[in-house]
């Protein structure tokens, strides 16, 4: 009897320990920024005695959990079950729920069910399970009791916290720029996003690597003290994976590089056409594609989702007066992205940088507008787009509050209210657009002959036709071109009578 039970528990114990490290391999993913923004306001928990102060605290409204579902529609979804956990350091508490409110909108996008969300009030994260050891143990008790299967941190994790929180709460951990890579891998359809994204999680896995020896490590653990039995393969392993993941990212970098040509390319062509440049840049799901489908009637992906845009996306348009100029539409930003990721997609950041015009679109239906467009203007300073000019376009005017929307208009002095989906300030916008695109700076008389009608085709496509007459010796145009083209059409200037 013994020796028939004593190999069940042998294998008990085998499915456990492969089941936790197999939770470990999937949690093992890249660090964030901390969220904690520093933010004027009252450090509203001084005033809440000790035992409120330390607690850990529910915020409402996070749930997206549905009431009526039968466990084969359940089934069907397979969504993940995650609860929330945010490290409240600094700011008021509104601030502390808007940022986990962005976390759950960011798990919804993932595809997750998100079920309980809860914030935790300390002067810094826990170095060694982020919330505290005592606080993990409350969080396992909201796991069990709402049936999660993941948390999701809103913080900075490292490899170490992310074990330890794991190892006391039993089901996987990841933190939000786990999260948001999960979302980009989701949402990048081009050959070239798929590239960026691959290199960013590849940059994400490098560091974390540690934590895959560990457990390796532990798996190979005899019964008797260390040595090269429990320690060498672990650490052969990582040496193996650490130089894969390099040379596969030196070949992603160098794909990229050669992608970038072939927009590079492509830019110049335009520039070279003189054709003007305008960006569209924002926060995530403030509405940009949206924007672009109703300046140009584009058709573009448009979905009420955070990172629904992660391929740059140029379309041609034109101005009431008839000039033509490029939209770019831009990946999202998101407050405290982290650097690699700004790095990874800094192709679709480059069509901003080098723009004539930025359209900065804002949510002004969204709890914290101003946060939104601090954080895109701290990315625009990494991509060295400071010194483009700038137009902020508060979007979603129908559902926004009319007092919000005043006070944003006297806080931007270039800015104007729309609506992308109802209409609303688009013919306003696109005048200003129209005022605001560098104009060609040399204007001229010229009469054209009729076997040179490509330079005619030129001064309407490049430049602006202020009058256009058929004459018998030719086209006599007056317009406004740039440099180059006013060379070309030089021979054709008449005569001073």
């Amino acid at each position: 009897m013994t020796s028939s039970s004593s190999p069940s528990q042998d294998e008990q114990s085998f499915a456990e320990t492969s089941r936790t490290e197999s939770l470990r391999a999937d949690a093992l993913m890249e660090e964030d920024v901390a969220w904690s923004h520093e933010i004027d306001g009252e450090r509203d928990g001084d005033q809440f005695d000790r035992s409120e102060r330390a607690a850990l605290r529910r915020v409402a409204g996070l749930s997206t959990e549905l009431e009526d579902v039968t466990e084969v529609e359940y089934r069907q979804l397979r969504l993940e079950r995650v609860v929330l956990v945010g490290v409240w350091t600094s700011g008021t508490v509104q601030d502390a729920e808007n940022s986990l409110a962005e976390l759950a909108a960011l798990a919804e996008t993932a595809g997750a069910l998100v079920l309980d969300g809860v914030i935790q009030r300390r002067d810094k994260p826990d170095p060694a399970t982020f919330i505290g050891s005592g606080k993990a143990r409350e969080l396992r008790d909201i796991v069990l009791e709402t049936g999660a299967d993941t948390v999701v941190c809103d913080g900075e994790l490292s490899p170490g916290q992310l074990i330890a929180l794991e190892d006391v709460v039993k089901v996987k951990v990841v933190d939000r720029t786990a999260l948001i890579l999960d979302i980009f891998a989701q949402h990048a359809k081009s050959r070239e996003g798929k590239a960026q994204v691959a290199l960013a999680q590849m940059q994400y896995m490098l560091p974390r690597l540690r934590g895959w020896g560990q457990s390796l490590s532990r798996q190979m653990g005899g019964g008797g003290g260390g040595g090269m039995a429990t320690r060498g393969p672990g650490e052969t392993k990582i040496e193996t994976d650490r130089r894969r993941i390099r040379e596969k990212m030196a070949k992603m970098r160098r794909e990229i590089a050669e992608m970038k040509t072939g927009r590079d390319i492509k830019r110049q062509e335009r520039r070279r056409n003189k054709v003007p440049s305008v960006a569209i840049a924002g926060y995530t799901n403030a509405g940009k594609s949206s924007l672009l489908n109703r300046l140009t009637g584009a058709g573009v992906l448009v979905e009420n989702a955070l990172f629904a845009t992660l391929d740059p996306t140029v379309r041609r348009a034109e101005t009431p007066t008839g000039r033509v100029y490029t939209l770019a539409d831009t990946v999202g930003f998101v407050r405290h992205l982290p650097h690699h990721l700004v790095e990874a997609f800094r192709s679709t950041m480059e069509e901003v940088a080098e723009s004539d015009l930025i359209l900065h679109v804002v949510d002004g239906s969204h709890p914290a507008p101003e946060e939104q467009l601090a954080a895109v203007r701290e990315v625009f300073r990494d991509v060295g787009a400071v010194n483009v000019p700038e137009i902020v376009i508060i979007n979603k005017a129908d559902a926004a509050d009319p007092l919000v929307l005043q006070r944003l208009l006297r806080m931007e002095k270039h800015s104007l209210v729309v609506s992308a989906r109802s209409g609303q300030g688009i013919d306003e916008l696109l005048a200003l657009i129209d005022s605001e695109l560098p104009r060609p700076e040399v204007e001229l008389e010229v009469l054209v002959p009729y076997t040179q009608g490509g330079l005619v085709s030129r001064v309407h496509a490049e430049g602006e036709v202020q009058s256009e007459e058929h004459t018998p010796e030719g086209t006599l145009l007056k317009a406004r071109v740039h440099e180059e083209l006013a060379a070309l059409l030089a021979p054709y200037v008449p005569a001073a009578h």
